[in-house]
């Protein structure tokens, strides 16, 4: 793999080896960047500083049309969190940049004036961005598109980026809107003055067995179509209003424990009223994206991506809005703005609920009512917090700084864990989530285990687990909450789309790397490297002031269960799954490392970590 080390403070670009032996270790992906960042930046460092490191890195089956593999990720430390931060995002880029003959670039420093880098046909330079500078994400794009070629994919950033919004996204793929969104990765690259990343491939990686992975590729494809079919019909908002019905979707704030209205937004409704097409990642069978069109309407246009899932709970039952036009054009504002939607529902939530407690009023809102379920005052505060105006600018730098601005009771319903909001599942329907989201290495995170299906419907047997476990009960939670998460980390690193679970096996993943790479990995060997990779995530995050005293749960949602449907009454018992959880991790009662599992899983350079220098900021 041929990396980039970018210094913007220098205006200079050099080759970076990346060793077989870390490839090995690490895979690619996000594993591979948290590798980087643990040896280049610490406790110390400052989030917006030029000494921080932004990293792009594609994964060994990225661009490989292996299915489901176009992705990459983004890795830096956060300026929303203060620690570890990953955002793994699909659509056509990470693609591209496999074919310039480049998987990833090592970015540091801060140009003196707004700057993109082009990577083009095995060849890199920075280039002056004024003119580009201010324009929102779309806009960016079809610029870049126009200067350089209709083929360009860019990585780049809006207003909100610009302003160093602590909630900023990085966006791709123009209109498409793929999104890197959390943890403000998006207001670090705004620190560097860094508009874009574009990238223009004129080449294509070569497998180590091209007939034999073409096999592989049409068994794996005919699979991953025929699980899919819901998400190509409906995306992923399409199961909203089953997530109503069993207790996970998130209502006013998880306040509320039914919402009938849930079924407003769901990805039926929007096929039937908005849909105008649909948009693949590369090499995705499955197409799960949504093209929109509202061409006027109350409240305003919208012409590009529709809202997922999480965007739709977020900016949606999140605040009570129940109406699917105000929540897409939200979506749209978030991705015109570079913003992070879950954060953004999550902020507006918080701050309807400070309206509701008389800590802030219409005056804070440009004259708005911030009252449940005002869909006009939800899309104010979404304009306010991209442009960093008024209320806007504090919501920006998330529900925990803002809180302890309003003070009061404020504390009480900012919902997150280590300062990243809490995303659309509910640990009292599923109680494992509390766990992941309690230990996840970015903050409040559902991606990091994906442990909630485990609790549903799927199975994964490679780990253990023939048939789905008891959503409520919290033993074996412990155990397998470290496995699942150790299991994604391999598709994070691979770069392997996780809505393939229950679909593709590990020995699938190990017999595409083998044909791309020639890398002989078998399952065991790449669930050691997933539980490698985590275990240096953490030891960053002690770094950072982590400890078991960080590894909660919002009081909310441990002590305030639901009153009605079929998760009333249930909360989740963090405590007796965190002990066993360390016990599986071979962590100590603070929750480091111990000296022996380093040892074990051959991480022993970065004991130094274990100290637990530096702290976790906001």
């Amino acid at each position: 793999m041929r990396f980039l080390d970018v210094d913007l403070s220098r205006g200079t670009i050099a080759p970076r080896s990346i060793s077989q032996e870390d490839l090995h270790r690490f895979l690619g992906g996000s594993g591979l960047g948290a590798k980087i960042l643990a040896e280049e930046t610490g406790g110390e460092t400052d989030p917006l500083g030029p000494e921080n490191r932004l990293i792009f890195a594609a994964g060994p089956l990225t661009g490989s049309n292996v299915p489901c593999s176009g992705r990459h990720g983004l890795v830096a430390k956060s300026p929303l969190t203060g620690i570890f931060a990953e955002s793994d995002v699909g659509g056509r880029w990470g693609t591209e940049l496999v074919k310039t003959g480049f998987w990833g670039l090592v970015i540091r420093g801060c140009s003196p004036e707004p700057v993109t880098i082009l990577l083009e046909g095995g060849k890199a330079a920075i280039k002056p961005a004024a003119h580009l500078w201010g324009l929102d994400t779309y806009q960016t794009a079809e610029a870049l598109q126009k200067e350089l070629g209709a083929r360009v994919q860019s990585a780049c950033i809006g207003p909100a980026g610009e302003r160093q919004v602590l909630m900023a996204s990085v966006m791709h793929d123009g209109r498409h809107a793929r999104a890197a969104g959390r943890c403000g990765l998006g207001a670090v690259m705004g620190s560097k003055r860094l508009k874009a990343v574009t990238v223009l491939g004129t080449g294509r990686p070569q497998p180590a067995y091209p007939e034999a992975l073409r096999s592989k590729i049409k068994d794996m494809a005919s699979r991953i179509k025929a699980a899919g079919s819901s998400l190509s019909t409906c995306g992923t908002a399409g199961g909203i209003a089953h997530l109503e019905q069993s207790g996970d979707l998130p209502i006013k704030n998880f306040r509320q424990s039914r919402w009938p209205q849930a079924g407003k937004l769901s990805g039926e409704v929007l096929a039937e009223q908005y849909l105008t097409g649909k948009f693949h990642c590369g090499a995705c069978p499955i197409g799960c994206g949504r093209e929109v069109s509202i061409p006027g309407g109350t409240f305003g246009p919208v012409s590009g991506a529709g809202p997922e899932y999480e965007t739709a709970a977020s900016l949606g039952s999140y605040c009570l809005v129940d109406d699917l036009d105000a929540v897409c054009r939200a979506n749209e504002l978030c991705n015109r703005y570079g913003l992070d939607t879950i954060s953004t529902g999550a902020a507006v939530a918080f701050a309807m609920e400070a309206f509701e407690n008389g800590l802030i009023g219409p005056e804070d809102c440009q004259g708005q009512s911030l009252s449940w379920g005002n869909a006009a005052g939800m899309l104010e505060m979404v304009r306010l917090i991209g442009e960093g105006r008024g209320l806007g600018a504090l919501l920006g730098q998330g529900v925990k700084r803002a809180a302890e601005a309003l003070g009061g009771v404020s504390a009480a319903f900012a919902l997150e864990v280590k300062g990243l909001e809490i995303p659309a599942h509910d640990p009292r329907a599923f109680v494992s989530s509390g766990l992941s989201y309690a230990t996840s290495n970015r903050g409040a995170c559902h991606l990091a285990g994906m442990t909630h299906g485990l609790e549903e419907s799927l199975a994964v047997p490679e780990l253990g687990y023939d048939q789905p476990l008891d959503r409520f009960t919290w033993e074996g939670k412990g155990v397998m909450v470290a496995r699942m998460q150790n299991l994604m980390g391999v598709f994070d690193s691979l770069k392997m789309c996780k809505f393939v679970l229950g679909t593709v096996s590990l020995a699938d993943l190990s017999e595409c790397l083998r044909l791309v790479s020639g890398r002989n990995q078998g399952p065991e060997e790449l669930l050691l490297a997933g539980e490698r990779i985590y275990n240096l995530k953490r030891l960053y995050n002690v770094g950072c002031g982590v400890s078991r005293q960080t590894d909660r749960l919002p009081e909310r949602l441990v002590s305030l269960p639901r009153d009605a449907g079929p998760a009333a009454g249930q909360l989740p018992e963090l405590e007796r799954m965190l002990q066993d959880y360390y016990a599986c991790r071979g962590w100590d009662e603070d929750g480091r490392p111990t000296r022996k599992a380093l040892q074990r899983l051959d991480l022993e350079q970065f004991e130094h970590l274990r100290a637990g220098r530096g702290g976790v900021t906001g």
